[in-house]
């Protein structure tokens, strides 16, 4: 039997040996190169990278000879490179588009592949239909009048670097001497983000500095529980910050000065404001629909225009493309700023963040708690929960229904950009999206006190079950 091979909001992503095997790959890759040549049947031009996962090198060796047989020149990025490193780099050699072997923060036994299109964008659902349609044509020959293109090797860290040494300023960071510890993850962007910060005279520190296809027995996800040796680093060398990424380095995770994790919520939302105090830009800001609404109040606290999204960086990088924000960002640890990549930048959200500590003089929860001051206190938290066959079958049904009421609360809206948000009269919310992947809901809610978020919590939960 067949696999169907879906590209989802980053791309395709399986097991390895179960359906990311080779021959499947292949299946992808050559469904991608027959919709390139459709959109440029001459002197197309792809980039093509990975990151540091088990058997990169030769998935990347499949994409060259498949790339090069259709008549497409393959750019190929010899090291492991970070996902926003290979959009940068897309954009700047006006290439045709890029295939990232990829699964991002995903666990080592995963591997994926993501295309981007020729503005350095994740591939929007229109191409990917496309490219599915594609995959599932038998695999025929390329045509008999298609020359074989010759592959290219290309460094991407040099341009990349000297762009976000444009986007940070990295001299208040050397001023303030602030010390930073790094931790990569065993990823993409290991040398990158304290590199920069050594060639601008800063200090920083790295854990994870090697190559790990099992990447320490653990997915590679800057969340919370997986950052402990960062942790300890920032303690032997007295660290101000912690900034850490994921697989791919689009994702970002932020340790304060004392070790705690900052919420990705909060963080975007504290960016937001720094960027306008700092560059002035006020001309919008993007937030999925699942992300605080912090982030609407600072809007409105600003008088800038808000653009709530589908979940999926995609929809966000269209704004960032029309230069209609000045950040946006998702819950799930992924940002972009104004004049940047439009794909998640983990590397550039660690700088950034590390220059707003360097600038303000203050630890992140005390800037927190001053934005809160500002325009009110928001408490955001994410859950997922298994459904059976039976419980996911009435739930969809219920998701569908207009609520009159929840648990007591007054419903002032119903938003369903993507899945079901209900918003109360008291500025809480609480948001049911169902997983396209696995019998799981994910719900987010975020209330105005703590005491509220975990009453809010446990009635979010009995609706799904009750």
């Amino acid at each position: 039997m067949t696999t169907a091979i879906q590209f989802g909001t980053s791309g395709w992503r399986a097991v390895i040996a179960e359906d990311f095997t080779f021959a499947n790959v292949r299946r992808a890759l050559s469904g991608i190169a027959r919709y390139v040549v459709s959109e440029k049947p001459h002197g197309a031009r792809v980039v093509v990278g990975r990151d540091p996962r088990f058997l990169g090198e030769s998935l990347v060796a499949m994409a060259v000879e498949i790339l090069s047989t259709r008549g497409i020149a393959p750019l190929v990025i010899a090291e492991p490179a970070p996902t926003p490193a290979i959009a940068y780099e897309v954009i700047r050699a006006q290439a045709d588009g890029a295939i990232n072997f990829t699964a991002s923060h995903n666990p080592p036994e995963y591997n994926g592949i993501k295309f981007s299109t020729s503005d350095g964008a994740p591939a929007l659902p229109e191409v990917t239909n496309r490219i599915e349609a594609e995959i599932a044509l038998p695999d025929g020959q390329p045509a008999a009048s298609a020359e074989k293109a010759e592959a290219v090797t290309i460094e991407v860290r040099t341009a990349y670097l000297k762009r976000l040494g444009e986007l940070v300023d990295l001299e208040t960071i050397r001023k303030a001497g602030l010390r930073v510890s790094i931790d990569p993850l065993w990823g993409a962007a290991r040398g990158y983000a304290d590199t920069l910060l050594h060639e601008a005279g800063a200090q920083a520190w790295t854990v994870h500095d090697c190559r790990d296809v099992l990447f320490g027995g653990h997915a590679p996800e800057p969340n919370d529980q997986l950052l402990s040796d960062l942790r300890r680093k920032m303690a032997e060398t007295n660290s101000q910050i912690g900034i850490a990424t994921d697989g791919d380095a689009d994702r970002f995770g932020i340790l304060d000065q004392d070790g705690s994790f900052l919420q990705p919520n909060y963080f975007i939302a504290l960016l937001f404001d720094y960027l306008v105090e700092t560059r002035g830009w006020k001309n919008g800001v993007a937030k999925s629909v699942a992300t605080t609404n912090l982030v609407n109040a600072l809007a409105r606290h600003y008088g800038i225009e808000l653009h709530e999204t589908p979940v999926g960086f995609k929809y966000i990088g269209e704004l960032i493309k029309q230069d209609r924000i000045a950040i946006g960002g998702e819950e799930s640890a992924g940002l972009s700023i104004r004049g940047h990549v439009p794909e998640k930048d983990g590397i550039l959200a660690g700088l950034l963040a590390a220059e707003m500590v360097a600038r303000r003089r203050k630890p992140l929860r005390e800037q927190l708690q001053i934005l809160f001051g500002k325009v009110g206190s928001f408490y955001p938290l994410r859950e997922n929960f298994r459904l059976t066959p039976e419980v996911k079958e009435k739930f969809t049904n219920k998701l569908k229904a207009e609520p009159r009421e929840f648990f007591g609360r007054k419903i002032a809206g119903v938003v369903r950009t993507d899945g079901l948000k209900l918003l109360f009269e008291d500025g809480a919310w609480a948001c049911y999206r169902l997983s396209g992947t696995e019998p799981v809901v994910r719900v987010y809610t975020e209330a105005r006190s703590r005491d509220d978020l975990a009453k809010l919590s446990g009635q979010a939960k009995d609706w799904i079950f009750h």
